[in-house]
C-alpha cells in the first residue's frame, strides 16, 4: 500500500509544457508535473505489485488443425492433438483441459494408458511424452527423443507397461512405460519379412496384438505386407503380401479374422486359418461399370470392425467413396448388416474413434457411438438408434462457424443479464438430437466460489452476433443473432446490386454494449451502423436509416499561382452535409452523376418495408455513410453510445458523426480539422474549394505520366499509391517536428497520400470499375480453409484481387481501385490473420507502426519517428514473404507523409468542456490518431418531452490535449481514485403492453464527479492512454498530474481501466508481446511480463481486458484464450479447473468358460515383463533415444494424490518413486563402474611404466 499526496499549489516548478503534458523521456514510473492549483489530491493507492500475476486460465473453442483423436473408454475423457503441438483433453461440460508440447510439433498420435491417469503423445519431432493427468494441470513426467528413426504408429495394449513404436524404417521398438526406457527387444524389418523378399515393406501403419493370444502381435506395413510376429518365439507365424497399400486393420474380437483398409477403396477379410488369400474383398461404392470394371475409389483410410451380441457386426470407415462423383462431401460409412449408410460431413474427416461398452479387445465389442474428428468440427453419431443420429455438443466448437472478426469481453455484468439471453436463445435451438446424454462425461467440476456473471461477444464475418455466457470459465452461448436480416439481398443482374454482390458485406468490425441499458451497437464493414434495443415481445417495426455523408473536401495540394486566385478555404458546408433519410432519398441508379460516378447513395440497401422482429434484439436504427463524387465512404474507426443521453457518435478517418437516435437525428458532422475551431494550434495548408471532378475511363487504367499519377493519388482518399515514377524526393524534417505533429514542411505535405485502410480485412486493386476478381490460382486453396494465413492485412496477394505487378525497369507500374469498387472485400477474420514481424530493427520499427494503422483502420503520421522516405518498391513475392514490412499502408513515406486526422477513439461521459467550467456538463471526448484529446461539451435537454423535440447543442470549440502516439483509450476517476462509470438509462421494454397507472418514462442513472467530492470539492481526474504514453489530468483546470512514457520501441495495441481487488488499474498489452499494468492515478507500473510477442494482426485486434484482472485474445482462427493479470484469481485457478482422473474400478473382464478358454488357446500367462525386460532383453542402444525427464516429477502426482486419489494412487506413486529411486541408483552404480574402469585402466598403465624402474630412477 502507498500513500502518496500531492499539492498542486506552485510551489513545484514545471516547463510551460506541462500543461500539455510534457514527459520526461525514459521515466520508469509516473512522472509528476505540476500546474496551480489550490485543490489538495489525496488518493490511498491500494494495489501493489503483489496483486499481479499473469496465467492462462482456459482455452475455449476447436482445436486448429487437429491431427490425432483418443479415448479412455474407463474414464470416457477424449484427447484431441493439434498441428502446433496442443493436446485439448474433455470431459463433461466443465473438464476442459488444453496443454502443449514446448517444441510445439505437431501431434501424430495418442494413446490414453486406460483408467491409470496418463496420457502418451507422440508426435513430429520423433519425441514420445507421458502425461500425468492425475492433477488438474497436466504435466509431462518423462519424454523419449528417438534420434535415428521416425515414428510412424503407437500402439499400447489395455492394461500393459510396454509400448509398442512402429518406425519409417519398418522395426518396431518396445517402451517401458514406467520408466520410460527402450526395451532391448526389437522387431527388425527383414526378420520380420522373408528373406527372398527384395524390396523393403515399407514404414509400419499398423501394431496390434491379437485378442486371442496376447503374445502375438500384428505388424502391417505401408506397402501391403502384414506380419504376425509371436513374440515368445521371436518368429514370424504368417505374412501376407497383398498388392494393394495398407492403411488400416481392424480384429474382429475373437481374434481369428481381421479386416484391412486399402489404397483402392477396398476392405480385405482375412481368415487366420487361411493368408494366402483374403476370406473377401469388397469395394463398397465401387460400382460395377458397363464393361464389367469396377468404379475406381478413392482410399479407405480407416476402417474398424466391431462386433454385437444380438445384431450384425459393425463395419464403419472414411473414405473409400468414387472418383466419378465430383464435388462430393466427405463421407463416414456405417455397414450393419446389409444397410448401407453414408453421413456426409461438411469437412474433411482427420480421425474417427468407436466407443464401446467394453475396454477388452476379446469381448463383444457393443458399440454405441462413434467420434468423428473433422478438420473443424467434432461430431459424435449415435449407432444405437436407426438413423443415427448426431448428439448435442456441449462444447463451445462452433466459435468459428463464421470467421470471427470481432471480440468484446464484460465481466461483472448485471445478473438478470444471461438468464434472459438464455430464455430467448434457447427458442431458437436446433432438434433432431439423439435423446441420450452426451457420452463424453469424464472427469468432475464444480462451480468455483469465486464467479460472477461474464459474458463473451463474438462477431463475424457473416454478420452474426453471438453472446456467450462465460461465467466460472466455462463458455456456453446465450443468443445469437444475424444483422443482414435489416438488409436487402442484393440480387443477381441488377446494375447497382452486381456491383455489390460480394463475399463479406455484413462483417462486423466493432461492438459497443451497454450491459445496464441493454443498448446494442454494431459496427459493420460496409460503412454501416445498427442500433439495437432489447425487447422480450416480438413486433412489427419499420427499420428507420440515416445516411450520413461524411467524407472531406479533395486534398489537393495548391500551388503558389493558384493560391493567387483562390481563397483558402472550403465551401461551406463541405464538411459539415446534412443527414438524408432513406424514404427520401431512395438508393437508385439516378443517384449516379451523369457520368456514371456513384454519389450519395449507402454500399447496403436497408428493408423499406415492415418487418416482423423476435424477441431478442431489435433493430432501432441504421445508419449508413454514403458514396461522394465516386468515393466510397470510409471505415468507421471508432463507436461509443450512451443511454442517457441518447447520443451515438462515430468517427472515420475524414471526420465525427454524432447522432441523436431519440430523434434520428444527425447532429453533428464535420471533419477532424473543423472540430478544432478556433482553438487549433497548428500550421496548417491551405485546401482549394471542392471542384468538379472528370470522370475518364483512364482513372483506373495504369499510366507512366507523373501528373496523372499524383493526380489519382490526391484524389482518392483511399489510394495505394504511396511512391512515385523516377528519383525519390529527399525530405528534410525540422528539429521541431519531434514536438509538434502538426508543423508540416511543405515538402511532406505535398506529398501526402490519403489513404485508409480498413480494420481487418484486405482492399485490393481493380483495374476498371466494378469489376469482380478471381482469386489468384495459387492462393485459392490457402482462402477457402478457415486456417488459411494471411501474411498481412493489406497484403494484395491474399486478398481476392490480383497479385502485386513486378517492378519494371521504369518504375512501379500503379493501379487503383476503381470508382465503381465497392468499399468491402471479403472480410478477411481475426482469425485468419498471421503477420510474421521482421528481424530487422529498422524494419520492425515500421512494420509496427503499420500494424497499428491496420488495427485502427487508418493510415497514421507519427511525430516521434524520424525516417527516410525512400519510396518502397515490391515485387510479388516480396510482398507474400515479408509483405508486413512492405504492404502499402506500412510504406514509412505514406506514414509520414500523411496528415489525415482520424478519429480513433471516443467517450461520453459528464465532464467540464472548458477550464472555467464549474458544474459538470454532457461532453464527448475525442481522441485522434495525432495524439489530440478533443473535449466537446453538449447542452442536452433534461425534460423527457423537451428531449424528445428540443435539439441537442454540441460546442465544438473545447479544451485540446496532447500525447505522444493515436490516442486508444478514456477513463475517468473522481478525486478519491474510484472509476466514474458513464451514465446509463435504465432498462424498459418499448414492446411491453402500456399501463395507464404508470406511464413510461425514462430513468437515467448519473455518476457525478462531484458526487463524492466533499473533502476534494469538485473536479475529477481524466486518465489518457495512447499508443506510447499515459496521462492523468485533472478536470476542470486541464492540469497534467502524471505522465508514464509506457514504451519507447514499441506501441499499445490495447489499453483499458479496469476494476480489479477493489481498486482501479491501467492495463495495456504491447506489440512487442508485454502485458502491463500501471496503477491509477499515480501511474507507478505494477507488472510488466513478457508474454505473448505479436505474430499476427489477430491478437490484435482480438485482445480485450475487463474488470476482475481478466482478458481474452483469439489465440487461433477457432479458440478464444482467456488468461488472467490477477494474483487472486490464479490462487483460486486450481479450485476453479476441472479434476480429469476420477477413481474407477477397471470393469473385470468377462469369464470365458472352460471349454471356450481351453479351446480357444488364449494365453492368459502372457508375461511380457519376461520377454521385454532387461534380464531378458537387454539394454538398447543408448545412440537409438534419448530419455528426457520431464518437468511434472512425481511431486505433481503428489500433490493429485493428496485429497482425491486414495491409497490406490498413493501405492502407484510409491511404486513409482521406487522405480525413480531404483533408475537413479542404476544410474550412479553405473557411474561407479564406469569410474572403476577408469582408475583400473590409469592404475595399470602407470604399473606398466613404473615396473622396470630402479629405485633411484624415482
Amino acid at each position: 500500500m502507498k500513500k502518496f499526496r500531492k499539492v498542486l499549489d506552485g510551489l513545484t516548478t514545471s516547463s510551460p509544457g506541462a500543461t500539455v503534458g510534457s514527459p520526461s523521456c525514459g521515466s520508469a514510473a509516473g512522472t509528476p508535473t505540476a500546474a496551480p492549483t489550490p485543490k489538495e489530491i489525496d488518493v490511498q493507492e491500494t494495489l501493489v505489485s503483489e496483486n499481479f500475476q499473469l496465467c492462462k486460465t482456459v482455452r475455449h473453442g476447436f482445436p486448429y488443425q487437429p491431427t490425432a483423436l483418443a479415448f479412455d473408454p474407463v474414464q470416457k475423457i477424449l484427447a484431441i492433438g493439434s498441428r502446433s503441438g496442443g493436446v485439448r483433453i474433455l470431459g463433461r461440460p466443465g473438464v476442459d483441459c488444453y496443454c502443449q508440447h514446448e517444441s510445439g510439433a505437431a501431434v501424430l498420435q495418442l494413446q490414453f494408458l486406460i483408467n491409470e491417469g496418463a496420457l502418451v503423445s507422440a508426435c513430429a519431432d520423433d519425441t514420445l511424452h507421458l502425461w500425468n493427468l492425475r492433477q488438474r494441470r497436466p504435466a509431462i513426467l518423462h519424454s523419449l527423443k528417438f534420434n535415428r528413426e521416425r515414428i510412424t504408429f503407437c500402439h499400447l495394449p489395455f492394461q500393459s507397461k510396454w509400448l509398442y513404436v512402429g518406425t519409417e524404417r519398418g522395426n518396431t521398438h518396445i517402451v517401458n512405460i514406467e520408466s520410460f526406457v527402450l526395451s532391448g527387444y526389437v522387431i527388425m524389418w527383414n526378420k520380420a519379412i522373408e528373406l527372398s523378399t527384395k524390396t523393403h515393406p515399407g514404414p509400419v501403419v499398423h501394431l496390434s496384438d491379437s485378442p486371442k493370444d496376447e503374445g502375438k502381435l500384428l505388424i502391417g506395413f505401408e506397402s501391403g505386407t502384414i506380419v504376425q510376429w509371436d513374440l515368445r518365439g521371436k518368429k514370424a507365424d504368417f505374412r501376407i503380401y497383398y498388392d494393394e497399400a495398407i492403411h488400416s486393420v481392424s480384429w474382429h474380437h475373437e481374434g481369428k479374422q481381421f479386416m484391412c483398409s486399402h489404397s483402392d477403396g477396398s476392405l480385405t477379410l482375412w481368415n487366420l486359418r487361411n493368408t494366402t488369400k483374403p476370406f473377401q474383398v469388397t469395394f463398397p461404392h465401387g460400382k460395377i461399370q458397363r464393361d464389367a470394371r469396377k468404379e475406381s475409389c478413392k482410399p479407405i483410410l480407416k476402417v474398424e470392425y466391431k462386433t454385437c451380441r444380438n445384431s450384425e457386426p459393425f463395419v464403419i470407415f472414411s473414405g473409400g467413396l468414387s472418383y466419378d462423383k465430383a464435388g462430393r462431401r466427405p463421407a463416414l460409412t456405417i455397414m450393419h448388416g446389409k444397410a448401407i449408410t453414408v453421413l456426409e460431413m461438411d469437412y474433411p474427416i482427420v480421425e474417427f474413434m468407436v466407443l464401446c461398452e467394453t475396454p477388452y479387445n476379446n469381448e463383444v465389442q457393443e458399440p454405441y457411438a462413434v467420434v468423428v474428428l473433422l478438420e473443424k468440427d467434432l461430431i459424435v453419431v449415435d449407432l444405437t438408434q436407426s438413423n443415427y443420429p448426431v448428439f448435442e455438443n456441449p462444447y463451445p466448437m462452433d466459435i468459428h462457424e463464421s470467421p470471427v472478426t470481432c471480440t468484446a469481453y464484460f465481466a461483472d455484468c448485471p445478473p438478470d443479464i444471461i438468464p434472459i439471453l438464455y430464455s430467448i436463445g434457447a427458442k431458437h435451438k436446433k432438434t433432431g438430437y439423439s435423446q441420450k446424454e452426451w457420452p463424453i462425461s469424464g472427469g468432475t467440476w464444480t462451480l468455483g466460489s469465486h464467479t460472477y456473471p461474464e459474458i463473451i461477444i463474438t462477431g463475424h464475418a457473416d454478420g452474426s452476433i453471438k453472446f456467450w455466457d462465460a461465467s466460472a470459465i466455462t463458455l456456453q452461448m446465450l443468443y445469437k443473432m444475424k444483422t443482414s436480416k435489416v438488409f436487402e439481398k442484393p440480387k443477381p443482374g441488377e446494375g447497382r446490386a452486381a456491383e455489390l454482390v460480394e463475399e463479406d458485406p455484413f462483417a462486423i468490425q466493432m461492438v459497443s454494449w451497454c450491459p445496464q441499458s441493454r443498448m446494442f451497437c454494431v459496427v459493420g464493414i460496409s460503412a454501416h451502423i445498427i442500433l439495437y434495443r432489447f425487447s422480450k415481445y416480438d413486433a412489427n417495426t419499420q427499420i428507420v436509416s440515416l445516411e450520413v455523408r461524411l467524407q472531406c473536401d479533395s486534398d489537393d495540394v495548391i500551388s503558389p499561382s493558384e493560391n493567387e486566385n483562390n481563397p483558402s478555404f472550403s465551401e461551406p458546408g463541405s464538411h459539415s452535409p446534412q443527414p438524408h433519410h432513406q424514404h427520401q432519398h431512395p438508393a437508385s441508379p439516378g443517384s449516379r452523376t451523369p457520368e456514371g460516378i456513384k454519389d450519395s447513395i449507402p454500399c447496403l440497401k436497408v428493408k423499406d418495408r415492415a418487418v416482423r422482429v423476435p424477441p431478442g434484439y431489435q433493430s432501432e436504427l441504421v445508419i449508413q455513410l454514403l458514396w461522394v463524387d465516386g468515393e466510397p465512404p470510409q471505415q468507421i474507426t471508432s463507436l461509443d453510445i450512451n443511454s442517457a443521453y441518447g447520443l451515438l457518435a462515430f468517427g472515420n478517418c475524414n471526420g465525427l458523426a454524432v447522432v441523436d437516435y431519440l430523434q434520428k437525428t444527425v447532429i453533428l458532422c464535420m471533419s477532424t480539422l473543423d472540430l478544432y475551431g478556433s482553438t487549433d494550434p497548428y500550421q496548417r495548408l491551405t485546401r482549394s474549394p471542392r471542384r468538379n471532378r472528370q470522370s475518364t475511363s483512364g482513372l483506373t487504367e495504369l499510366t507512366d505520366n507523373q501528373q496523372s499519377i499524383d493526380m489519382e493519388r490526391n484524389k482518392s482518399p483511399t489510394s495505394v499509391c504511396v511512391c512515385s515514377v523516377g528519383s525519390p524526393v529527399p525530405v528534410h524534417y525540422p528539429t521541431s517536428l519531434h514536438n509538434d505533429p502538426r508543423v508540416l514542411p511543405e515538402p511532406v505535405a505535398s506529398l501526402r497520400a490519403s489513404h485508409c485502410s480498413p480494420v481487418f480485412y484486405l482492399l485490393d486493386n481493380v483495374k476498371g470499375p466494378g469489376r469482380k476478381l478471381s482469386l489468384p490460382t495459387d492462393l485459392k486453396t490457402d482462402l477457402d480453409h478457415v486456417n488459411g494465413h494471411c501474411t498481412s492485412p493489406t497484403s494484395q496477394p491474399c486478398s481476392a484481387g490480383k497479385p502485386r505487378i513486378p517492378m519494371g525497369p521504369e518504375g512501379p507500374r500503379l493501379t487503383r481501385r476503381g470508382p465503381g469498387r465497392p468499399p468491402f472485400r471479403k472480410a478477411q477474420s481475426a482469425a485468419c490473420m498471421e503477420i510474421s514481424l521482421p528481424v530487422s530493427h529498422t524494419e520492425g520499427h515500421a512494420s509496427r507502426r503499420a500494424m497499428l494503422q491496420q488495427l485502427h483502420g487508418v493510415t497514421m503520421y507519427s511525430h516521434d519517428e524520424h525516417h527516410s522516405t525512400t519510396s518502397y518498391c515490391w515485387s510479388d513475392r516480396e510482398s507474400r514473404e515479408n509483405s508486413f514490412t512492405r504492404s502499402r499502408s506500412s510504406s514509412v513515406s505514406s506514414i509520414d507523409r500523411d496528415t489525415k486526422e482520424a478519429v480513433t477513439t471516443l467517450q461520453f461521459g459528464e465532464s467540464y468542456g472548458r477550464k472555467n467550467d464549474v458544474l459538470p456538463t454532457p461532453c464527448l471526448w475525442v481522441g485522434t490518431s495525432l495524439g489530440v484529446v478533443l473535449l466537446i461539451p453538449m447542452s442536452i435537454p433534461t425534460d423527457q418531452e423537451e428531449r424528445m423535440e428540443e435539439p441537442v447543442t454540441m460546442g465544438v470549440s473545447g479544451a485540446v490535449l496532447m500525447l505522444k502516439g493515436s490516442v486508444l483509450r478514456f477513463s475517468f476517476l473522481d478525486c478519491m481514485g474510484a472509476l466514474i462509470q458513464p451514465p446509463y438509462e435504465v432498462w424498459r421494454d418499448h414492446n411491453a403492453p402500456e399501463d395507464p397507472d404508470r406511464p413510461r418514462r425514462r430513468k437515467l442513472v448519473h455518476f457525478s464527479p462531484s458526487s463524492s467530492q466533499d473533502a476534494c470539492g469538485d473536479g475529477h481526474l481524466a486518465v489518457v492512454c495512447s499508443e506510447r504514453q499515459a496521462k492523468v489530468f485533472l478536470m476542470p483546470s486541464q492540469s497534467c498530474l502524471f505522465v508514464h512514457n509506457i514504451t519507447e520501441s514499441s506501441f499499445v495495441l490495447r489499453a483499458d481501466v479496469v476494476s480489479v481487488c477493489n481498486s482501479v488499474c491501467l492495463a495495456c498489452f504491447c506489440a512487442n508481446g508485454h502485458v502491463m499494468t500501471l496503477s491509477l492515478p499515480s501511474l507507478r507500473p505494477l507488472m510488466d511480463v513478457n508474454y505473448l510477442p505479436l505474430t499476427d494482426m489477430r491478437i490484435a485486434r482480438t485482445f480485450y481486458f475487463t474488470n476482475g484482472g481478466q482478458a481474452l485474445y483469439l489465440s487461433s482462427p477457432t479458440e478464444v484464450q482467456r488468461i488472467t493479470y490477477s494474483q487472486e484469481m490464479c490462487d483460486n485457478l486450481q479450485e476453479m479447473l476441472g479434476e480429469l482422473f476420477t477413481p474407477i474400478e477397471t470393469p473385470e473382464a468377462q469369464n470365458r468358460g472352460f471349454l471356450k478358454g481351453f479351446f480357444g488357446g488364449n494365453a492368459h500367462t502372457f508375461d511380457r515383463e519376461e520377454l521385454f525386460g532387461e534380464a531378458a532383453a537387454g539394454k538398447a542402444s543408448r545412440s537409438l533415444a534419448q530419455h528426457i525427464p520431464g518437468q511434472g516429477g512425481v511431486e505433481g502426482m503428489k500433490v493429485a494424490a493428496s485429497g482425491v486419489v486414495g491409497e490406490l494412487a498413493r501405492a502407484r506413486i510409491a511404486l513409482d518413486e521406487r522405480g525413480q529411486r531404483l533408475g537413479e541408483l542404476e544410474e550412479r552404480t553405473a557411474l561407479m563402474m564406469t569410474s572403476a574402469e577408469a582408475f583400473s585402466k590409469h592404475a595399470h598403465e602407470l604399473m606398466l611404466k613404473c615396473k622396470d624402474k630402479k629405485w633411484y630412477q624415482f
